[in-house]
């Protein structure tokens, strides 16, 4: 018990240092995920199998992928700027830690001082059942308020995020009649674009497709490899066995081919 104690307890500490110390975000969630794992292990140990569970599950299987999530979305550039956007906020910082600081240790004092009720006759009945007891006893009011705080988060979040829209949703007639109505203006094409390799001899993407005339479909390379350059060049192909390959005759190289 006391060697699980101590290398849990070292785990947690160094993943919360390597937090603070650690100049990349993404670093920094890792080290919070170890010190998370490394409470749940403690609480596991202190027979609060319901909390470590929760620790598990909620806050380091949930809570830090979203976090991650988050992270790559937004990406992260090791080039973040340190300087502080508002004023004092190191001092303010650091006097809510000490605060924090002196709250944890007079709750931690105060449990091990006094001699009130013992761990046994506290979770008498099972674990679950007496943190049942007190969510849904003397902290019914603070759970029911926290739970309309998430629900009204969750509310406000969606109506933030939806968009009124301004035009009508067009229908699938309408949509054709747009793309084609866009094609007579502007000359985009209305309906895919040709996949590469089509009456080439190679269907690799850098290579263009050829039209039954013989020419090359521009459309048909994707455009970073246009820019870039990379097309590769498409080898002579006499008209004839081209006029032959859209009519669906098989051509044989050397030329002779063969009619269907």
């Amino acid at each position: 018990m006391s060697l699980v104690f101590a290398i849990s307890a070292t785990l947690a500490v160094a993943g919360a240092l390597g937090m603070l110390l650690s100049k990349r975000a993404v670093h920094s969630a890792l080290f919070v995920a170890l010190t998370m794992i490394s409470l749940a292990v403690l609480y596991l140990q202190l027979s609060a199998p319901f909390l470590g569970m929760v620790q598990i599950i909620v806050y380091t299987g949930a809570v830090m992928m979203l976090f991650l999530f988050v992270l790559m979305i937004v990406g992260v550039d090791s080039s973040d700027s340190l300087t502080e956007t508002l004023r004092g906020q190191r001092v303010a910082a650091i006097a809510v830690a000490v605060a924090l600081g002196l709250l944890l240790t007079s709750s931690i004092g105060g449990a091990v001082i006094a001699s009130g009720n013992s761990l046994d006759s506290t979770i008498a009945g099972g674990n679950v059942q007496a943190i049942a007891n007190l969510m849904f006893g003397k902290y019914v009011l603070a759970l029911e308020v926290t739970a309309a705080l998430l629900v009204t988060a969750a509310v406000g979040a969606m109506v933030l995020a939806h968009r009124e829209r301004i035009t009508p949703k067009l229908n699938q007639r309408e949509q054709q009649q747009a793309r084609f109505a866009d094609y007579a203006l502007t000359g985009k094409h209305p309906g895919p674009l040709p996949p590469s390799g089509v009456y080439a001899r190679h269907n690799a993407v850098d290579t263009p497709a050829l039209l039954p005339d013989g020419s090359i479909a521009a459309n048909s390379v994707p455009a970073p490899l246009q820019a870039r350059g990379s097309v590769r060049e498409v080898d002579q192909v006499d008209s004839q066995q081209i006029v032959d390959l859209s009519q669906g005759n098989v051509v044989i190289e050397g030329g002779d081919d063969g009619r269907n």
